[in-house]
């Protein structure tokens, strides 16, 4: 596995190695030992599934609460996704900067997201799927959100969202949401 820092303290790209034969290919998503050598999690006690019917599906942008913030490694499964991340952590260098990433079925790529940021995703093809392995449960009570759209974070997304939540839709935008 290869892991690759960004611009965001935390963030980092992991390639898995991919190997084909004839009957297609194998990788390996998460390796401990080498996850443990990079400095990442190792444990993580949620997988869930984001499947996506249409191109142009936005999703987030999505974190949960103090205590209960959560690392995430995202993975595409199958189609096409921009995959963004916003450092919402006070004392970061880079608070408030996003970073965009394209993930695909067809490339062995990830995306590690540290405990402060939030998550969102634009798909880019029909029927797409992403898996996000994730080390703290969900609490509906943490849930919180920030507009996809919020000048704050000038988010140069790749497409309109056609398809989106109600609830997304309704997020507050950044002043707001982690305002007193």
């Amino acid at each position: 596995m290869l892991f690759s820092p960004t611009a965001i303290e935390g963030v980092v790209v992991v390639a898995a190695r991919r190997s084909e034969d004839g009957r297609g290919s194998f990788s390996r998503l998460v390796d401990v030992d080498a996850f443990a050598a990079a400095g990442l999690p190792t444990r993580f006690v949620q997988v869930s599934q984001s499947r996506n019917k249409s191109r142009g599906t936005l999703r987030g942008l999505h974190f949960q609460a103090a205590p209960h913030e959560e690392d995430k490694l995202v993975v595409c499964t199958h189609g096409a996704a921009f995959d963004v991340v916003v450092d919402l952590r006070p004392a970061s260098p880079s608070y408030c900067k996003w970073l965009g990433f394209e993930l695909s079925g067809d490339v062995d790529r990830a995306v590690f997201l540290p405990r402060g940021c939030a998550h969102g995703f634009l798909t880019l093809v029909d029927d797409t799927d992403l898996v996000y392995f994730i080390t703290t449960p969900y609490v509906a009570s943490a849930a919180r959100g920030v507009r996809f759209d919020d000048p704050a974070f000038g988010i140069a997304w790749p497409g309109a969202a056609a398809v989106m939540s109600d609830k997304d839709r309704a997020l507050p935008d950044f002043a707001r949401a982690m305002g007193p």
